[in-house]
């Protein structure tokens, strides 16, 4: 039930918000909100959320058959949004990479950091017990 309330007020929030972005974004952030301010339990959502990613390429069915009945509309079209996904895939793997890496850096920074104030404050420490 509480999948089903957050996807309604995603629709709701579509409609009445005059932005362009889709319900299932809005559902997705209200979602994500909930879960880390713990507003909604885990365990609400847990058993459900198996359920829709065990189902998940059923979903995908009706989508390929719609491509295959558009065949002939698509046809023409298939070099330049081929190159587009090409495109498209290279871009958000060097940027996820580069993002990634960037975090990682940052994270042993952030380590190195606190390991040299815990070195500072030992001899100072010891000091003071002796």
């Amino acid at each position: 039930m509480v999948i089903i309330g957050i996807t309604f007020v995603g629709e709701l929030l579509k409609y009445m918000l005059p932005l362009p972005i889709p319900a299932s974004i809005y559902g997705m952030v209200i979602m994500f909100i909930g879960l880390m301010t713990g507003a909604i339990k885990l365990d609400a959502v847990k058993d459900v959320g198996k359920f829709l990613i065990e189902i998940m390429p059923i979903m995908f069915i009706p989508a390929g058959v719609g491509l295959m009945s558009s065949w002939s509309v698509l046809k023409p079209l298939l070099l330049p949004v081929s190159i587009i996904t090409v495109a498209a895939i290279i871009t958000v793997m060097g940027a996820a990479g580069r993002s990634s890496q960037w975090v990682i850096r940052r994270d042993r920074k952030h380590a190195e950091n606190r390991e040299k104030a815990r070195a500072q404050k030992m001899p100072v420490e010891a000091e003071n017990t002796k």
